[in-house]
């Protein structure tokens, strides 16, 4: 699900789906027949496994930014697996408190492994401890009931955020609103980083500028690109060499928006990142931090500037790119994505099959069938 970083971001910061619904198929396909859970079950679920990422991040201040030591998905998408499978389970409260304890033992993963192939390990293993912890409670594993509280002198879950401090929350009553339904979910239009989206939506903003200036794309007209980005040390790479590298730096997706007008699969192939043009205009590049530009995706920008030969300055500027909670994708993108990537490995028919059991997934009377 991330190995390509191509699976959805929230705010507080983490991938939220990929460490709940791989854990809900496997729970679904698990249950004997005359228990399967049904597609409204799937839905609530997978619904409570966000919920629960969700409400731990706003009890952090930290988690408010773009993170620095854990990496998110390896903490709050584990707690938010086994919750939305003791969910589906449909686990006593006494056994969902020991699920989420004993996720708390099995979570956690260091952001140093940002750019690697270790890192989509982080979502993979968020999935399978999640699903196993719910499991363990299901069979009488108990844990610290208390994990989720902050209390002096225990470290709980606090011991991932500096800054940690829960409150009460009353039951879901009729009224309930799920995060879910406050603030849409990221959806990325290219497999980066989604800091990524911001600098090519603002690249692509500045070569249309430049295009319509000069008449064309000539990077022998540029003198300087200046990135104004946020301080955030792991996406700040001047020079990738490889894949992962290149998906989590700043540098390299601007240029390659500017120098090819999008940026896609096939921009990280390894062809594509050792391109001498490429490199040449990776060599151009200055990085400036603007105090206004806090490593935050809901109030980060990226700016680039193109300083000419000429004495002109061009500038494109993105604070909200397309795909973004606020700016969301709509259906008929979506729909473009999931037919794209799944070309890859189904055939059309499939692809459309699972379209229509998504669509109508509160109507399922088996979620397994998924």
């Amino acid at each position: 699900t991330h190995s390509m970083d191509f699976d959805d971001t929230w705010h507080p910061a983490t991938h939220p789906s990929g460490a709940v619904l791989p854990a809900l198929l496997a729970a679904s396909q698990m249950l004997p027949p005359n228990t399967k859970p049904n597609g409204l079950d799937f839905l609530l679920a997978f619904n409570v496994g966000l919920e629960v990422q969700g409400r731990l991040m706003h009890f952090s201040t930290e988690a408010h930014d773009i993170p620095k030591r854990f990496h998110p998905p390896s903490v709050v998408g584990t707690l938010g697996s086994a919750a939305a499978t003791a969910k589906l389970l449909s686990l006593s409260s006494a056994q969902c408190g020991h699920a989420l304890g004993i996720a708390a033992s099995l979570a956690g993963a260091p952001m140093a492994n940002a750019a690697t192939q270790a890192k989509p390990l982080h979502v993979g293993n968020a999935a399978r401890l999640g699903l196993e912890a719910a499991l363990l409670a299901a069979r009488g594993m108990e844990a610290n009931p208390l994990i989720l509280d902050d209390i002096p002198g225990c470290s709980g879950f606090g011991a991932f955020y500096s800054v940690y401090q829960p409150k009460p929350l009353s039951a879901p009553s009729q009224h309930h609103e799920f995060l879910l339904e406050k603030q849409d979910i990221a959806f990325k239009r290219f497999p980066a980083h989604l800091g990524m989206h911001w600098v090519v939506d603002a690249a692509l903003s500045v070569r249309n500028l430049f295009v319509n200036y000069a008449g064309s794309f000539s990077p022998s007209l540029i003198r300087t690109i200046v990135l104004k980005i946020p301080v955030s040390k792991y996406i700040n790479r001047p020079f990738p060499s490889s894949e992962h590298q290149a998906r989590h730096s700043f540098q390299f997706n601007a240029c390659a928006a500017l120098l090819d007008g999008e940026v896609g699969l096939g921009s990280f192939s390894e062809s594509s990142i050792q391109r001498q043009e490429l490199r040449e205009l990776l060599d151009k590049v200055v990085v400036e931090h603007p105090e206004d530009n806090v490593a935050n995706f809901d109030k980060m920008y990226g700016e680039v500037a193109l300083l000419l030969h000429s004495g002109d300055v061009l500038t494109g500027k993105c604070d909200t790119f397309y795909g973004h909670w606020r700016k969301p994708l709509s259906k008929e993108s979506l729909l473009k994505k999931f037919r794209s990537n799944a070309s890859h490995v189904l055939p059309e028919e499939k692809i459309e099959a699972i379209i229509t059991l998504v669509d109508n997934l509160e109507h399922l009377s088996d979620s397994s069938q998924l």
